[in-house]
């Protein structure tokens, strides 16, 4: 018989997993986390968290990764990060990556393929990403000057980006914690260079992407430098965007 207030077997599953499920979505949402980070925003104890992340990493769903340091490296040992895999990313992923890169790839055949047809699968997607943007650009007007990337990285979330926008030497930085079409990106960098020319023309000042998902990394990571902003960004602002030049 069980004791009073004892949990059936199954609940306490059901329990374990909805709080595994927590540390897999915090990840997803914030990018590459620490134990420490994750007890903190969780209220768990940092040994069960290190219980939830060592299943997730059995299963494959997040891995560990030396903390990627941005500067002057510190004097001892890199502090370890949690990230999404492929296939954890897959479980929140509901987009339809298959279809999406056959319609590319037909466009990229239709228009005659080599040069021809990477500039038309360019050309949609900056059409695309014009289409997407309007409610972007609406966010970024309404900002205060100094908090025009804020307000960037809020309407992107609401859009499924998971976006957070933080100072940086000079600068500061938008990170994608999340992106839907990271997969179709992989094949098709066109998608992020986009991107990066529409977050060039929001914000009115050159921009470079540090770091993209789809190239493998943790996060999509922007550096928008302090500084006067300029009417025209300069052209080279997406010339490696999407292709990860750090």
């Amino acid at each position: 018989m069980k004791n009073v207030g004892e949990a059936p077997t199954e609940e306490l599953a059901t329990g374990e997993r909805s709080t595994r499920n927590r540390v897999a979505r915090s990840i997803l949402d914030h990018g590459p986390s620490t134990v420490a980070d994750l007890a903190q925003r969780l209220g768990l104890t940092q040994a069960a968290v290190r219980r939830h992340l060592d299943s997730l990493v059995t299963d494959n769903v997040v891995e560990a990764r030396e903390k990627r340091v941005y500067g002057a490296r510190t004097r001892g040992r890199p502090a370890k990060v949690f990230a999404l895999t492929d296939c954890g990313r897959d479980a929140f992923d509901q987009s339809y990556d298959t279809l999406a890169v056959d319609a590319l790839r037909w466009i990229e055949r239709s228009a005659g393929g080599g040069a021809a047809g990477e500039a038309a699968v360019a050309a949609f997607a900056r059409d695309r990403i014009e289409a997407q943007a309007e409610a972007y650009r609406k966010a970024v007007d309404s900002a205060d000057p100094d908090q025009r990337t804020e307000a960037l990285a809020k309407a992107l979330t609401a859009d499924g980006y998971a976006a957070t926008a933080r100072n940086a030497p000079v600068g500061e930085q938008l990170c994608q914690h999340h992106c839907p079409v990271a997969h179709v990106a992989e094949q098709y960098p066109q998608l992020c260079e986009a991107e990066t020319e529409i977050f060039s023309r929001l914000l009115g000042t050159h921009v470079q992407r540090l770091a993209t998902i789809a190239h493998g990394d943790g996060v999509c990571t922007t550096f928008i430098p302090h500084g006067a902003p300029q009417t025209t960004p300069p052209s080279a602002s997406a010339s490696t965007a999407g292709r990860n030049p750090a």
